[in-house]
This record gives C-alpha cells, sequence and structure tokens, in this order.
C-alpha cells in the first residue's frame, strides 16, 4: 500500500511493527509485497535461507524487545536457492567463499539429510528441506530466554510459514 507523504512523515520518528518476519533475502519473496504491508506495517529481516545468526538473532531481539512485536516469523519459500545450495557436497560447499560456506554448512546441519533423499518428488523435496530449515531456525529462536519469557508472558508468538511462490499462498506452522 502506498503511503501519503503525511503518513511517511510520521513514522520518521517512530515505527510500530506488531510482527517482525525472518525471511529470505531472495528477489522473488519481498516480504512487505507478500504480505501487503506497507512502510512500518512489519519489521523484516532478509538474509539468504532465512538463517539465524548472531546479526540476525540481534535485529529479531531488537524487535521483541524494543518494538514490542507481537509475533515472530520465519518464512521459507519454494525453489529457495540458499538450502538447495547447503545440500550440495561438503567438498562442493568448501570452494565457495569462508563466509558463503559456513553459513550454508550451518543450514545444512539442520537438514535430515538421510530423510530427504527418501523424497523423490522434487517439489516434495525441495518443500521438505525449505520447511525443516524453517522448522530449525524457529527452534533456534526458542532457545532464546528473552524472546521464550515473552512466549511465555504470552505477548509474543512465534511460527514458521512456506511462501509458495507459484500461487501466492502462504502456509503456516
Amino acid at each position: 500500500p502506498e503511503r501519503s507523504a503525511f503518513e511517511r512523515r510520521a513514522l520518521i520518528s517512530k515505527q510500530f511493527p506488531s510482527v517482525a518476519i525472518l525471511g529470505c533475502s531472495d528477489s522473488r519473496v519481498p516480504t512487505e509485497i507478500v504480505f501487503d504491508q506497507g512502510l512500518g506495517d512489519i519489521f523484516v529481516v532478509r538474509v539468504a535461507g532465512n538463517y539465524l545468526d548472531t546479526s540476525t538473532l540481534a535485529s529479531l531481539q531488537f524487535a521483541v524487545h524494543h518494538l514490542k512485536v507481537k509475533v515472530l516469523l520465519v518464512l521459507g519459500h519454494e525453489m529457495c536457492g540458499a538450502v538447495k545450495a547447503a545440500m550440495l557436497p561438503d567438498e562442493v560447499l568448501e570452494k565457495e567463499p569462508l563466509q558463503l560456506a559456513q553459513a550454508l554448512k550451518n543450514i545444512k546441519s539442520g537438514l535430515d539429510q538421510d530423510r530427504l533423499k527418501n523424497l523423490h518428488d522434487s517439489r516434495a523435496h525441495d518443500r521438505e528441506a525449505v520447511t525443516t530449515n524453517v522448522k530449525q531456525q524457529v527452534e533456534r529462536l526458542r532457545r532464546d530466554k528473552g524472546i521464550m519469557d515473552k512466549v511465555q508472558a504470552h505477548e509474543l508468538l512465534i511460527s514458521g510459514g512456506f511462501y509458495e511462490i507459484s500461487s501466492g499462498i502462504v502456509d503456516f506452522f
């Protein structure tokens, strides 16, 4: 949604998002557009593979503790290149730049390779890998004491989601 100059000026000194989303940096998944939201509506952290690391966790902690968001969503998506790359053999990952290789290995460590090998349908394999990664990141968020204090006080909800690019549908879990 487009904002008027007046509405944009009102956002200069304060923001009041009710949702924070850890999403992928994939150009096909612009979070604000996926959810039809405008300036100041959602707090978005985007990184390849929607992976939780020090900086993404710190950003989400800021959203929870300072902006008082009510929902934390980890959003994966159909055909995620980072998750697909993470499933490559280790010797291939070793040829990547150091930081990229480490990020992909971190994603890979949370995937159940044996279970994924049993899925022969490529779409089912893709969806299972991405949703497994999302669930891993949600689990990592649940290890944060400050975030869980808010959950236990019923001030925060944590969820995962899968965005199907082909249909535009988001499944929450």
